[in-house]
C-alpha cells in the first residue's frame, strides 16, 4: 500500500491550532493569576502580560486568516478547559490559595511563552518563502515573547523565594543570585 506524502498546509493548520489552543489556555491561566495578585506588586505586571498574551493570540488568529487556515474551535475550547482543570491539583491547602500555586502557575505560563517563542521563530522562517507572512511583524512578536519570558522569570523567582525559602532574610539576595545564574546558565 502506497502512502501519500503529508500535506504541509494541513500540518501547518494543525500546528497553528495547537498553538492557538495553548494561547487560550495561557490567557485563562494568566487572567486567574493576575486576579489573584490584584493589589500586589506583581499585579500590574501580570495584568499587562495578560493583555499582551491575548493580543498575541489575536495576532495568531489573524495570521491563520491570512493563510486561509480554519480555526478548530473545539481544540481551542479543550485548551481553555485544560487550564481550568489545573485548578483541581492539590496545592497543600484546601480552601485557600497556596504560595506554591504562584510558583506552579508562573512556571506553566513561562513554558507557554517559551512555546510561543518557537511558534514565532517557525513563522519567521516560513516568512522567507511565503509573502503572505510579514517577517517584520513576526519578529516584533518574537521580541515581545522574549521580554515576556524574562518578566515571568523575575516573577517566578520572587514566588519561589516567598513559597520555598525558609529564611526570609536570605530570600532577596538569593533571588538576585538566581537571576544572575539564570542569565549566565548555558544548558545544552
Amino acid at each position: 500500500m502506497k502512502r501519500t506524502a503529508p500535506d504541509p498546509r494541513h500540518l501547518l493548520g494543525i500546528y497553528l491550532n495547537d498553538h492557538l489552543a495553548g494561547a487560550g489556555a495561557g490567557v485563562a491561566l494568566l487572567r486567574r493569576t493576575a486576579h489573584a495578585h490584584r493589589g500586589t506588586d506583581a499585579g500590574p505586571r501580570l495584568a499587562a502580560l495578560t493583555e499582551e498574551v491575548a493580543e498575541d493570540r489575536d495576532s495568531l488568529r489573524e495570521i491563520m486568516t491570512t493563510l486561509d487556515l480554519a480555526v478548530n474551535n473545539l481544540r481551542v475550547l479543550l485548551g481553555v478547559a485544560a487550564a481550568q482543570t489545573g485548578r483541581l491539583k492539590p496545592n497543600g491547602r484546601v480552601f485557600s490559595r497556596s504560595p506554591l500555586s504562584d510558583v506552579l502557575e508562573l512556571e506553566a505560563i513561562r513554558v507557554g511563552v517559551e512555546g510561543k517563542k518557537e511558534l514565532w521563530r517557525t513563522l519567521h522562517a516560513l516568512a522567507r518563502s511565503d509573502p503572505r507572512l510579514d517577517a517584520e511583524v513576526i519578529g516584533r512578536l518574537l521580541r515581545r515573547a522574549e521580554r515576556q519570558a524574562d518578566t515571568l522569570e523575575t516573577l517566578r523567582l520572587t514566588a519561589v523565594d516567598r513559597a520555598l525559602r525558609s529564611d526570609p532574610q536570605h530570600a532577596s539576595a538569593a533571588s538576585r543570585r538566581g537571576r544572575r545564574r539564570t542569565a549566565q546558565a548555558k544548558w545544552a
